[in-house]
């Protein structure tokens, strides 16, 4: 049997000991199999674990080394799937009562790709209902916990991708970002991500249907360093057109991107944007981060922006289309969903069309909002939220002002301006809070500029490492 030391190993180095054949894709997935059996039970970062699917897939992956075949870039490396993401064959509920038995016919284009990468797919991670908030509370029963502190949410709606790679469960996962679900996890669970430009990564569903317009999510990967992470946004990204938004230019050399100098970059910095409030620990811990681009050459300036409450501002885009895709399922299913997605769908019914075209109204001043800045930021940096993950099913309400959303939304405050304008944004482990919660730096990049944020990221992982810090439950 493989050492189970390997589970802490990078991706990228897995991948270099499979094709070298120093390490068995066979043991491989066993290995992490059965750390998902220990470990798993104290998280709930997995609703499902295809076990036999995943042997299977190693076998063949171990038969291609053996006989000398073209490897994929994931060849033979153990990727779970998010549960909002259609996988062929096997279950996908988007964590909620509604497709609690749904087997899909076909793939979504991120299971496609990361399949068709040579990976083996070792389950479906948990989700908030519908992948419809910033925690991971679904209408399952199944809780999802955060492995630095089981007391507290994990985040969502990638909560538990970003838990089985924090607690090395796995090497990579894929996730998605509709209004922070990347990196809310990511900055609770004290990983890497980078939510790509809209368009970057393909969001073709596999279920079919009429097109709709896909505003806000976007796919994108968690990692525990800014290379893995662009190793598997590598993967996933180019030109589909089954999704009309996708990118037709072919994406950029991410992991070269990384190596990339950043001395001379021009970085803005908000503590709060001018409208939340913010844990001082928060505040501080960020701060700091930012100020560590002085020190790698860079300029910091705070920038003078001014933004809206992002779900009373452009809310009612996304409630109506949830309405639109979900109210059938009211009458039946009503009463078993989470609190959350029911206002949600409930409010989508009450848009109208004049809430609508004032929701896209100010979208488009967000976006010149941003475009007058990146005039002269070559980046902007803040919190990821404006607190640290908060105990389970108990949410921070002093913080969350005058929304009519539930407190539960208050996560993507400064997550759901980047979704608004469909740029580039990561969250950068930046330190901890004084009870050990690990708090996130968010980066925010002009559209189409993956490049330079993974080449900030990677600087400040280079001056302030955090692969070292290893949560309780790993």
């Amino acid at each position: 049997m493989v050492d189970e030391g390997l589970a802490y190993t990078p991706a990228s180095d897995l991948l270099e000991l499979i094709a070298s054949k120093q390490v068995s894709p066979v043991d491989l997935a066993e290995m992490y199999l059965q750390r998902i059996d220990r470990l798993d039970p104290q998280l709930n970062s997995f609703l499902l674990v295809t076990r036999d699917l995943a042997m299977e897939q190693a076998r063949a992956a171990e038969d291609a080394v053996m006989q000398g075949k073209k490897l994929g870039a994931l060849h033979g490396l153990p990727v779970p799937i998010k549960d909002t993401q259609m996988t062929a064959g096997v279950r996908t509920t988007m964590g909620s009562v509604v497709y609690e038995h749904r087997v899909p016919k076909r793939n979504s284009a991120v299971a496609e790709r990361v399949l068709n990468a040579g990976a083996v797919m070792i389950g479906k991670t948990n989700v908030p209902e519908f992948g419809m908030v910033g925690c991971c509370e679904n209408s399952l029963g199944v809780l999802g916990l955060n492995p630095w502190n089981t007391d507290r949410t994990p985040g969502g709606s990638s909560g538990g991708a970003a838990a089985a790679v924090a607690a090395y469960l796995c090497p990579v996962a894929t996730g998605s970002d509709g209004g922070g679900s990347l990196r809310i996890p990511a900055n609770f669970c004290g990983i890497y991500t980078i939510k790509p430009t809209q368009g970057r990564v393909s969001g073709y569903t596999g279920l079919g249907g009429p097109p709709m317009p896909n505003i806000f999510s976007q796919p994108g990967p968690l990692a525990r360093s800014v290379r893995d992470a662009a190793m598997l946004l590598q993967v996933l990204a180019g030109f589909d057109r089954r999704d009309q938004a996708s990118i037709r230019q072919a994406p950029p050399d991410f992991m070269a991107a990384t190596e990339r100098e950043i001395d001379g970059l021009r970085i803005g910095w908000s503590a709060d944007f001018g409208f939340a409030p913010v844990f001082p620990e928060v505040v501080d811990v960020t701060y700091k981060a930012a100020m560590v681009f002085e020190e790698l050459g860079c300029s910091v300036e705070e920038v003078n922006m001014v933004l809206p409450e992002p779900y009373d501002s452009f809310g009612p885009i996304q409630s109506a289309s949830a309405y639109n895709g979900l109210s059938p399922y009211l009458d039946e299913y009503g009463d078993r969903m989470t609190e959350f997605a029911r206002f949600f769908i409930e409010m989508g019914s009450r848009v109208t069309t004049d809430d609508y075209m004032r929701a896209e109204g100010r979208m488009a001043e967000l976006k010149a909002t941003f475009d007058d800045a990146f005039e002269s930021y070559d980046l902007i940096m803040s919190p990821v939220t404006s607190f640290p993950a908060f105990p389970n099913e108990t949410f921070p309400g002093s913080i969350t002002g005058d929304s009519s959303y539930p407190i539960q939304y208050w996560n993507g405050a400064f997550t759901m301006h980047g979704n608004a304008i469909g740029h580039p944004a990561a969250s950068v482990p930046a330190g901890f809070s004084p009870d050990g919660l690990p708090i996130g730096l968010q980066i925010i990049g002009r559209k189409y500029d993956e490049e330079t944020v993974l080449a900030a990221s990677a600087a400040f992982e280079q001056a302030r490492p955090w692969i070292h810090h290893r949560p309780a439950v790993s």
